[in-house]
């Protein structure tokens, strides 16, 4: 046993409030299956006075009753609950600073994977630099904090703690739970936050017929969604059912087993939990096979496009059955039943084949440009084309499309040039350029796309940008899979662009976004998505609120905030959003109005561009 969740069953521990015999603790957890401790550094009742007292007498047990090993995997420390930080006498909150240091460094010197410290109040505002202090000395302790969900003003306390300790990633809440929980929006709150670890209280638990410990409904399915994320569990309490304390962790580890497998989308999602990537640059560099790859695995995505072209190719159809064309008068070439499609950045070639069958579905004639910068996908259309047979349907072009010059105009342009933010991988620069080669009632697939923003917590992701500790980072939006996250209001239209456009088109946007948040939280920035209409009714969108499912192309994108905001309850925030073009580059900038100003981030796009 010992502090890290294996995949196979949840780390369990057992807490003491007061231990006679170490060993006899540590072997009396492990015949009841326990995977480590919880016990206080110091005797619960040994007050002590280092404002008068010298350090003649030891002030706890020897380090050498254990080895290193056991204390760094099986024992978490308790700092002694006397200890006021906070207290209005001077003298003790002074003796209280020095005994609260003595015992963290006790811990550090063990090489314990965690402290545990008592609750915090609104007013533990001195409590909050005394941890701050030592975690800026310990690098390698996690401290927990143990917050109490039976407190109404619980998450109030934490999110000033963690705001006071400027969201220190060696800081997390330990949420005790007790028989009754807070409402699902407020668990949902809790679980965008690093908890570590859960404790259970023994009186949490009902008895079932057996005689067996077992939780109440909302308990379980609480701690069914906990299993999900790395979180460890502790059980504290006298035991007050048969078997003792082995029925307590033997009860966690069955309802671990009740869990739903991840789904397929999930096990693909995994790895890129709130992990930072860069976003493409697909006009400045070519994509690999790999990246490629991943794209073509898409179920939703190309089934939507193949729907919208059938779509576009029907409506094609009866428009000029309407107009009473005779076929008769038009060689096969020249037939207006013969649809020309220009599929431009056509890549590796799913949407020339989404193509190809819509046009059989539709039973129309296709001639298809597949045009395409990239040198290295180029040698896949043409190996492609031998393989299914394209014949003289499918043209292949190998030129940057805002440069191409076509030998005809096209009747439909189909693109994916779509980031996660709609328009932030320059997809209205490049249909710009194309749409030249677009007949005067030709359709654009997408027709429109529009992005989303949503104000966002997340201490995870924000101390992973932090980590890089320079501003050009905070300056960057990312592509994140958010998990450790949570949108603080629904998302809003921000920027929006439609194709084919009045010629010469002006790209640059501008725009103002206000939130009513209902919640204290803190904003560590902004969650960028977006929904495109690619014809008529047929949609794909990775905004939350309209998003398709299965679809995993795009993950959103994350937009930080140099500075995170505490947000008290029903606060506005007001965001400001550009959108800026020069002939070289484009970029993003953006800045908070209310509750508090921030600067205007990335002025002149100095730390984050997309190249032209």
């Amino acid at each position: 046993g010992n502090l890290e969740m294996g995949d196979n069953s949840p780390s369990v521990g057992l807490e003491f409030s007061f231990v006679a015999d170490l060993d006899d603790a540590l072997d009396h957890t492990r015949t009841s299956k326990y995977d480590f401790i919880l016990v206080p550094l110091v005797h619960p009742r040994y007050r002590r006075n280092l404002l008068r007292q010298s350090n003649t007498e030891a002030f706890t047990r020897s380090d050498l009753l254990l080895n290193s090993n056991q204390w760094s995997t099986f024992v978490v420390g308790k700092t002694s609950t006397w200890i006021d930080l906070d207290s209005s006498d001077e003298s003790i909150r002074r003796n209280s600073a020095l005994i609260f240091t003595q015992e963290l460094m006790w811990a550090a010197h063990l090489s314990l994977p965690a402290v545990l410290l008592p609750p915090a109040t609104l007013s533990s505002i001195n409590y909050a630099r005394s941890v701050n202090s030592v975690l800026n000395k310990l690098t390698h302790l996690q401290v927990w904090l143990r917050v109490p969900l039976s407190l109404k003003e619980s998450w109030e306390q934490w999110t000033r703690f963690s705001a006071l300790t400027e969201y220190h990633p060696q800081l997390s809440p330990v949420l005790e739970l007790s028989g009754d929980l807070p409402n699902n929006d407020v668990l949902a709150r809790w679980l965008a936050e690093p908890v570590k670890a859960i404790i259970i209280s023994t009186n949490s638990f009902l008895t079932n017929k057996s005689g067996y410990p077992a939780l109440p409904k909302r308990h379980q399915s609480f701690l069914l969604d906990v299993f999900k994320r790395k979180i460890q569990f502790v059980i504290s309490g006298r035991p007050k059912h048969k078997s003792g304390y082995v029925a307590y962790q033997q009860y966690i580890k069955y309802l671990w087993k009740q869990r739903l497998p991840p789904s397929e989308d999930e096990l693909f999602e995994m790895p890129y939990y709130d992990y930072l990537q860069a976003p493409l640059q697909p006009l400045m560099d070519n994509l690999e096979s790999q990246i490629y790859e991943t794209f073509e695995k898409d179920p939703i995505k190309y089934r939507e496009y193949q729907r919208a072209v059938f779509r576009a190719l029907t409506d094609r159809l009866q428009s000029i059955s309407a107009q009473g064309i005779d076929e008769n008068n038009y060689d096969a070439k020249n037939n207006p039943r013969t649809a020309t499609i220009m599929v431009v950045g056509a890549g590796r070639g799913p949407l020339v084949k989404a193509s190809i069958v819509a046009a059989a579905e539709a039973r129309v004639r296709v001639q298809i440009y597949a045009v395409e910068k990239n040198p290295n996908a180029i040698v896949t259309l043409h190996n492609l084309k031998l393989a299914l047979n394209w014949g003289d349907k499918v043209t292949i072009v190998n030129s940057d499309m805002r440069h191409w010059v076509a030998p005809e105009k096209a009747d439909i342009v189909v693109s994916e040039l779509l980031g996660s933010f709609g328009d932030n991988e320059l997809s209205p620069e490049c249909l710009d350029g194309v749409q030249r080669h677009l007949k005067d009632d030709g359709i654009s697939i997408p027709s429109s796309y529009t992005s989303y923003v949503a104000p966002l917590t997340s201490a995870k992701v924000w101390n992973e940008v932090r980590a890089y500790g320079d501003v050009k980072h905070f300056e960057t939006a990312y592509v994140v899979k958010f998990f450790n996250a949570l949108e603080l209001a629904p998302a809003q239209e921000c920027f929006r662009f439609d194709h084919p456009t009045p010629q010469p088109a002006d790209n640059s946007r501008y725009t103002k976004l206000v939130f009513q948040v209902g919640v204290s939280a803190t904003l560590h920035g902004f969650a960028g998505y977006f929904d495109a209409t690619l014809y008529k009714d047929v949609h794909i969108s990775i905004n939350p609120a309209t998003f398709s499912e299965g679809m995993f192309s795009w993950f959103p994108l994350f937009i930080p905030l140099r500075n995170p905001v505490y947000l008290t309850p029903k606060a506005t925030v007001e965001v400001h959003f550009w959108r800026c073009c020069t002939p070289q580059k484009v970029w993003y900038e953006w800045c908070l109005v209310q509750p508090t100003v921030s600067s205007i981030h990335n002025h002149n796009g100095r730390s984050y561009w997309i190249g032209l």
